[in-house]
């Protein structure tokens, strides 16, 4: 059934990927097309902004004064 991935910056927390984990899932569940929570993963992968490239540059860069 589906995989997810989410793909964020590191620090994104364990609080925030579980509120994703369940959204996700409940939209799944919720479009009546017969798929049930227990078959939807979700995978949210941390990646360090030094790592994610936009634009041609680090992310770590491009937005240095970004928390």
């Amino acid at each position: 059934m589906p995989v997810v991935h989410v793909n964020v910056w590191e620090g994104f927390g364990k609080e925030k990927a579980k509120t994703v984990i369940q959204n996700i899932t409940k939209v799944f569940v919720d479009l009546g097309i017969g798929i049930p929570a227990d078959a939807v993963e979700v995978i949210v992968h941390e990646t360090p902004k030094s790592h994610w490239g936009i634009g041609g540059e680090p992310a770590s860069e491009k937005f240095k004064d970004l928390k």
